[in-house]
């Protein structure tokens, strides 16, 4: 069965460690999946007096919607998500019975200072626990975006770290496929 996973970056910077992160995911994947990423960009925040959704949150509502896993790069920002991450998550919460997000799977993954993040993914888990994600427990990968891991475009070169993200890939296909039955 080929997937098809969704890529997500909490930070809206083309530099980010994040994204760059995601774009480490592109490389591994594992045979018959493919990655598709989410631009958060021009995602206005969610508003429930916003009656009719704008053309970019209808535009990754479908790439959600398509996704057989989402992928989330969380960066952290004053020891939670970053508002970009959680904006789009709350957009697609909105959907008719959770339609979007309920019952799917999720690889978490995260570059920041420190801790690289851990407090961030910590926090997103208990947002996936509402939403109804079902995110992968191991391998986790938090990177330190200061310790040279990434070069000065946001890539990743950090080969232990490409192992790991090889290991979530491999790991999210199996559970994908899991829930999927």
């Amino acid at each position: 069965m080929s997937l098809r996973f969704l890529g997500i970056a909490g930070s809206l910077r083309q530099k980010s460690t994040n994204r760059g992160l995601l774009r480490a995911v592109a490389a591994h994947l594992p045979d018959g999946v493919e990655l598709d990423v989410a631009e958060l960009s021009d995602i206005p925040f969610y508003n429930a007096d916003i009656t009719e959704k704008p053309a970019p949150v209808l535009r990754v509502l479908a790439q959600i919607g398509q996704a057989d896993a989402l992928v989330l790069a969380c960066p952290e920002y004053n020891y939670s998500m970053a508002p970009a991450l959680k904006n789009i998550l709350d957009w697609a919460s909105r959907e008719p019975n959770n339609g979007l997000l309920a019952g799917k799977a999720v690889a978490i993954l995260g570059s920041g200072g420190g801790m690289g993040t851990s407090r961030a993914q910590y926090h997103l888990r208990q947002s996936c626990v509402f939403l109804d994600l079902h995110p992968l427990n191991k391998p986790e990968v938090f990177a330190n975006a200061f310790s040279g891991s990434f070069n000065e475009h946001g890539d990743l070169v950090d080969e232990r770290l490409h192992g790991l993200i090889t290991e979530q890939m491999q790991a999210l296909a199996a559970w994908t496929r899991t829930l999927k039955g």
